[in-house]
């Protein structure tokens, strides 16, 4: 039976890793119990093991842009640590990272093997995460970008905006910001489709397919919960200076999956109707 480890197990993927691996052999580690920036202990940690699954980040994205060697700490060395001590011990790596390796400015869905160049400090600290994993074990690692992730686990855009619904008449959301919003249920089942089909090894794009606006999003999130979506109201990003500037475009194409013999994750909207029905926003 395949050994697993997680890494970040107690944050909003990690805990839908361990529900998409129930009944395997996994060991869950959470910040707690797991230092990924320390190179014995991540050594120990990973020994034993067939599968490395590192959820593990540092994702205060705007608290980044003045705590940016805290965030390459966790962002960067620790892949770079998991990768080397997988490679050491014989394992498989899937590492999480974003679609803020990529500035925004596209009009196309970014490819797999598009050129990084990230917009912010976070940003950069996951692509040098990225650029570490593929130079250590290219040939046994998965790098998973994923973005604008909602679960029942975690701090999350969709949570928040119910939060605010019930204190507010109406809520103001951007419409000059579009991705795939995705739900971390998808994208941890995703996860282990890929570990498990033996996939050929490099990047893939684990995104709910689809696109729309946070403007969209919200409006579905409402719809989805008998909440009248009229409520709200569209706004742009510049009556939301925020210190880490975010990509404008943050659509990612699939064509890795279609490769590797997988479909792409299916649309978000129904994605989100889905988590809905189970309880996501309930629990």
């Amino acid at each position: 039976m395949t050994r697993t480890l997680i890494t970040g197990a107690a944050g909003m993927l990690g805990r839908d890793l361990q529900l998409a691996l129930q009944g395997r052999d996994v060991t869950a580690l959470g910040r707690a119990d797991l230092d990924i920036t320390d190179p014995d202990a991540v050594d120990a940690a990973v020994a034993g093991h067939d599968v490395v699954i590192n959820s593990a980040a540092y994702t205060k994205v705007d608290d980044a842009e003045t705590h940016e060697a805290d965030a390459a700490a966790v962002n960067a060395t620790g892949p770079k640590l998991l990768a080397e001590a997988a490679v050491r011990h014989g394992a498989k790596l899937v590492t999480i990272s974003t679609d803020y390796v990529f500035d925004g400015n596209g009009t196309a869905p970014y490819a797999e093997d598009a050129p990084t160049d990230p917009l912010n400090a976070y940003g950069r600290t996951k692509a040098e995460g990225e650029a570490h994993v593929r130079r250590i074990a290219p040939d046994s690692s998965y790098i998973v970008r994923t973005a604008w992730i909602y679960g029942a686990h975690g701090p999350n855009f969709a949570a928040t905006m119910l939060r605010l619904a019930a204190s507010h008449d109406t809520v103001k959301v951007v419409t000059d910001q579009v991705g795939q919003p995705t739900w971390t249920g998808d994208l941890a089942a995703r996860i282990v489709e890929l570990v498990d089909a033996d996939a050929p090894a490099g990047i893939y794009h684990g995104t709910n397919s689809g696109q729309g606006s946070w403007y969209d999003f919200t409006k579905a999130i409402f719809a989805e919960n008998g909440l009248d979506p009229e409520r709200v109201l569209p706004t742009d990003s510049a009556s939301f200076v925020r210190p880490a500037p975010r990509p404008a475009y943050s659509v990612l194409g699939h064509d890795a999956w279609s490769r590797a013999g997988l479909a792409p994750m299916r649309d978000w909207r129904t994605a989100l109707h889905a988590a809905t029905a189970a309880g996501v926003f309930t629990a």
